[in-house]
């Protein structure tokens, strides 16, 4: 009988997440923000810290260490000969790298989660850019930080992203398939179709483009049509990206513990058309209307922006593999002290202190 049945849940407390190593570290990767002379000192620093000190193997991108005022600085050169280079969409080196410090702003995290399309390596996201909504470290202290972080025991956050499947029907056979893409065919080249992957942080954006149509697509969950999109497009985020594009769409603010996926419109035409939130694993799939007038457009976490037509479409579901962030005091803590920093969440003037009456 039902009542017989005792269902028990059990939620984790997200300050018990922490980070603990079975082997001490061995090797980082630095991601410096390109062209920002402002992280050129910072960068040499970490890096003769890290070399010098902590006796680390270094992994910086090539088109890092091109910089002029990187390849010209002959003292700085004797630890460049050190270091460890890569290229993207060249080399591999997800089995590499213990740990990943970012220096720059929100931007870098995000870049430095491209770079891997599977299991990522725990990150310490220094701020030195202009917003830092997801960089919660400061460098003024990064010596102890990174001390930490190697002897482990130290809080993060397990940032879901979102796996992302694009199928192009009518591609150009002659075109050259890039790194990303796999060709699927059915015996038959001129019934090809191009399976491109990402694994994507903050969000999924398709919008109308160039055109000056609205945007006409059709949203499915889990293989059921539940609306269609008119309006400027549509913003699937994960609740990392839920503060990001999506709230400036007007979406609500998720804590990134939370399993979900937020579906926002951009400008819809319809007044009912709200922001929803749907579980996380469950299955979207986005494709152009039938009577759509124009195609549409497609970008991940602001890059690979590309054209969706008539026949393509778009799987979105939560991807297992999620990017650990390391956190400065803990999960929550940080979450609402970047919302009053950063975005200056229900800042205002408070009122004057009303004298009582006699």
């Amino acid at each position: 009988k039902f009542d017989d049945i005792r269902v028990t849940t059990h939620i984790q407390d997200p300050a018990s997440q922490r980070l603990t190593w079975n082997k001490p570290p061995r090797s980082v990767l630095v991601i410096k923000k390109i062209r920002d002379a402002s992280l050129l000192e910072p960068f040499k620093e970490l890096c003769i810290f890290l070399t010098e000190v902590k006796n680390m193997v270094v992994y910086v991108e090539q088109k890092v260490l091109e910089d002029p005022a990187i390849s010209g600085d002959e003292n700085f050169g004797v630890i460049t000969k050190k270091f460890c280079t890569f290229r993207e969409d060249l080399d591999d080196i997800s089995n590499r790298v213990d740990f990943i410090i970012c220096l720059g702003g929100d931007g870098t995290l995000l870049y430095a989660s491209s770079l891997f399309q599977e299991s990522v390596p725990p990150v310490m996201a220094f701020h030195l850019g202009s917003l830092g909504f997801l960089t919660p470290l400061k460098f003024d202290t990064y010596q102890s930080q990174v001390t930490q972080i190697i002897e482990g025991n130290t809080a993060i956050v397990l940032r879901s992203r979102l796996k992302v499947r694009v199928f192009k029907e009518n591609w150009d056979k002659k075109a050259r398939v890039d790194e990303n893409g796999i060709i699927l065919t059915n015996g038959d080249m001129d019934s090809c179709r191009k399976l491109l992957q990402y694994q994507v942080l903050n969000e999924v954006v398709v919008d109308r483009g160039p055109s000056s149509y609205l945007s006409n697509v059709d949203l499915f969950l889990d293989g059921h049509l539940i609306t269609t999109v008119q309006g400027d497009g549509v913003i699937v985020s994960t609740p990392t990206g839920s503060t990001a594009y999506a709230v400036a769409a007007g979406a609500s603010m998720i804590h990134p513990n939370v399993p979900a996926i937020m579906i926002t419109p951009i400008c819809p035409h319809s007044l009912s058309f709200r922001p929803i939130v749907v579980p996380a694993g469950v299955e979207l799939k986005i494709m152009l209307s039938r009577d759509a007038r124009n195609t549409a457009w497609v970008s991940f976490d602001g890059r690979k922006r590309q054209e969706i037509c008539h026949g393509d479409s778009i799987t979105i579901t939560t991807s297992c593999f999620p990017v650990p962030s390391i956190c400065f005091r803990d999960p929550v803590n940080d979450w609402f002290e970047s919302l009053a920093q950063c975005l200056h969440w229900n800042v205002r003037k408070k009122q004057n202190y009303l004298e009582e009456e006699f």
